[in-house]
């Protein structure tokens, strides 16, 4: 039985990917941090669960004695707290990439996936993507995951490590717990906006593009990876499909409406009426291609139309826990 060890495991994607792994029969170890989770279920799948973290590195020495054969590296601050100062920014989304294989290389480790970003192709997005494209970072969040991929890099060609760089596109569905930093994603924001406010206000005109990918097919791609994921390769985790923020709010409208029987207004912050959705349909429009992945096993499951029934179903369930109907 394989031993791996996620980092973040009480995040967002790590509890989920703890969970899927777990059930597909994986030793798993999970770092949370800054407590463990009052789960008694979710803590059942664990072989261990340690709180720690990722900037120290006494305690990663000690973790490391126990030998891994894989590490996934998920711990990340966001695209806003990483325009904090440098020194800090890097404390966090750097240097740990550094400081988790330099320590686990010289105890065993087989196999590291670290966790990047489509955010390393910069803004402005056109055409096909694929891992080849050229890298213009254009935030801090970009770079300090170029940093990271790079170390990645040096040791994948200088070490017994096999490493693995999977950008991720834009993730979303429902969370393991209700704390988890996720309802700011786009998919999450609006199916929310929607359930509580009965209606969508977007924070822009719609037009921008975004590849959406379901947090189950990420866990499916990532499990993919640790089989057959090539040494010192990058793969997109990535739906293939782009849609703009208008299509994605038409989208979400049409399930709410077939669910619940009723139709929901969409607008702008600044204008109180539904939009045009046709407007943008023509536009341009980029696709985040995840042959590379596709070649290695990779197939989505998850429909957008799917996911987003799947997040009703969560708030509604939430909801009724709340109300003590459950």
């Amino acid at each position: 039985m394989e031993k791996i060890l996620i980092t973040g495991a009480n995040g967002y994607l790590g509890a989920q990917l703890c969970r899927h792994l777990s059930r597909r029969g994986f030793c798993i170890t999970g770092l949370c941090y800054p407590a463990i989770p009052d789960d008694a279920h979710w803590q059942q799948q664990f072989d261990e669960l340690v709180v720690c973290d990722v900037r120290d590195e006494a305690k990663l020495a000690k973790i490391a004695d126990k030998k891994f054969d894989a590490i996934i590296h998920l711990v990340s601050l966001d695209h806003h707290q990483s325009n904090d100062n440098p020194s800090f920014v890097t404390s966090v989304n750097v240097t740990p990439t550094w400081n988790l294989l330099d320590i686990f290389s010289k105890n065993g480790l087989k196999k590291f996936i670290y966790f990047s970003t489509i955010h390393v192709y910069g803004k402005n997005l056109q055409a096909a993507i694929n891992e080849n494209n050229p890298l213009q970072c254009a935030s801090p969040y970009a770079l300090t995951h170029y940093l990271s991929e790079n170390i990645c890099n040096y040791y994948a060609q200088n070490s017994e490590v096999k490493c693995v760089i999977a950008r991720l596109s834009n993730s979303y569905g429902a969370p393991v717990f209700p704390d988890n930093n996720c309802w700011w994603l786009v998919v999450n924001d609006l199916c929310r906006q929607a359930w509580l406010n009965k209606k969508i206000i977007l924070q822009s005109d719609g037009s921008p593009l975004r590849d959406f990918i379901h947090g189950s097919d990420v866990c499916q791609a990532v499990d993919i990876l640790l089989q057959k994921g090539e040494n010192n390769t990058v793969y997109h985790l990535s739906s293939g499909k782009t849609y703009t923020i208008l299509e994605l709010a038409e989208i979400v409208q049409k399930v709410y409406r077939k669910l619940y029987g009723a139709t929901i207004p969409v607008s702008t912050s600044a204008q109180e009426n539904i939009l045009d959705f046709k407007l943008f349909s023509a536009a341009p429009r980029y696709t985040v291609g995840n042959e590379k992945l596709q070649n290695v096993g990779f197939a989505p499951i998850y429909t957008i139309e799917k996911g987003i029934e799947e997040l009703f179903d969560y708030l509604e369930k939430a909801a009724n826990k709340m109300l003590g109907y459950v």
